[in-house]
């Protein structure tokens, strides 16, 4: 079963099926009150968002907590910039209020399906020169701390926390008046030519992703492109689509938002897939590295090099920029990143070897591995982050009997020794 199931007698599982949990206890509070008092006498316990991470930052021994039961918040500020929201608001719930209100998020991720509190808590980004990961529109967050206590922070090294320093119970992020989008892909574009001209491809829209396999050579470019009155932007060196497509080859393009230049509400263009239908190709695993900028040529030619080996085990590749923020363990600290992203086919024995060659070259790069994804390079996922000691004296700090830790933090804590 999976958090959208929680039916009794067999175990919870994420989204991917990759991860069985391994709670003693799995509880569904109704109240931020009956949450404090399950955390307070609680020795060991985590919150579980949507379950769309492929890793195990979220579980634990102890308790594992469930916040779709909490009373759910959509409140708009006054003045119109903030949003405060419940931690288990999914994005497509939160953008569809938005809208309705006149406003918007800068950016959303591929899948609108992912928990607020989870996406943010993970460093999870969508696309765009100048667009941030969506923890960067985080004001402050609401939490229960270690005493059952609730308080409230701003602090850049809490806000990607990977759920080490309380539950989150609400956030407040910052909106944008609402715009509109068109959606235009092209495709046949050389990998080398990407390579070469990668800066002015991304420049094309306000959202831009390619997909590749790297086996082909080639890869099919997804411009989102503000709607207003200017033409559509040229790939150099690719085609405009004839017809939708979606990112996966052979999956349904119905599951996929509207392309072919259709207008349409930043919230129903920004993801690549519809929230009523499954996303990507449901049955996958999936690995990042947000890496430098300056990286991007030299990373696209070790991944065209291993090129035979990624395409069998791959559904599908994507590349897209963030830019920098300020959060302690964001993928994107400090600097402007390219990104990385594998959908791989659900087959671990195949994948292991080809993973590690991909972890080698672009960690190498300085690729730092996404907290929600499959790595098997826990130390250089440790040492990528600058300032994971600093969060780990924060930690210390916040949560000194470590109630909120777990064998995912535990490693990371180990491998800077």
């Amino acid at each position: 079963m999976t958090t959208d199931d929680l039916a009794t007698g067999g175990p919870l599982t994420n989204w991917a099926g990759n991860l069985s949990y391994g709670a003693r206890a799995v509880h569904r509070p109704r109240s931020v009150d009956e949450l404090g008092e399950l955390v307070r006498r609680s020795d060991r316990i985590r919150a579980l968002g949507s379950g769309h991470s492929f890793s195990p930052v979220a579980d634990t021994d102890g308790d594992l907590v469930l916040l779709d039961g909490l009373p759910t918040r959509i409140e708009i500020a006054p003045d119109a910039r903030s949003v405060t929201v419940s931690a288990a608001t999914r994005y497509a719930e939160l953008a569809t209020a938005l809208q309705a209100a006149g406003l918007a998020l800068e950016n959303l991720a591929s899948l609108p399906h992912i928990s607020v509190a989870g996406a943010t808590a993970t460093g999870t980004h969508g696309s765009g020169d100048g667009r941030r990961s969506l923890a960067a529109a985080v004001r402050s967050l609401e939490l229960i701390g270690p005493d059952g206590e609730p308080r409230t922070t701003s602090h850049p090294g809490e806000t990607v926390h990977l759920g080490a320093l309380g539950i989150v119970t609400a956030l407040t992020l910052d909106v944008v008046p609402a715009f509109a989008l068109r959606q235009y892909v092209h495709l046949g574009l050389p990998l080398a030519r990407y390579a070469e001209r990668l800066d002015e491809v991304h420049a094309a829209g306000y959202s831009v992703s390619l997909f590749t396999d790297w086996g082909s050579d080639t890869g099919r470019v997804w411009v989102k492109q503000l709607d207003d009155g200017t033409p559509a932007a040229a790939v150099p060196g690719a085609r405009p689509a004839a017809a939708p497509e979606h990112p996966v080859p052979g999956m349904p393009v119905g599951n996929c938002t509207p392309q072919l230049g259709a207008p349409g509400p930043w919230h129903q263009r920004l993801p690549h897939f519809r929230p009523e239908f499954t996303p990507s190709s449901g049955a996958e695993l999936q690995s990042e590295y947000l890496l430098p900028r300056p990286a991007a040529r030299a990373a696209i030619a070790e991944l065209r090099a291993l090129g035979a080996r990624l395409a069998p085990v791959l559904h599908i590749s994507e590349v897209r920029t963030v830019a920098a923020d300020g959060l302690w363990l964001s993928p994107a600290y400090g600097r402007d990143s390219v990104a990385f992203h594998f959908t791989w086919k659900p087959d671990p024995a195949a994948l292991a070897p080809v993973l590690a060659d991909v972890e080698r070259a672009l960690l190498a790069l300085g690729g730092r591995p996404h907290w929600g994804k499959v790595t098997h390079a826990p130390r250089a996922a440790a040492t990528a982050y600058e300032r994971l000691p600093d969060f780990l004296a924060l930690r210390q700090e916040r949560d000194p009997a470590g109630k909120f830790g777990n064998r995912f933090t535990e490693t990371l804590a180990a491998a800077l020794g």
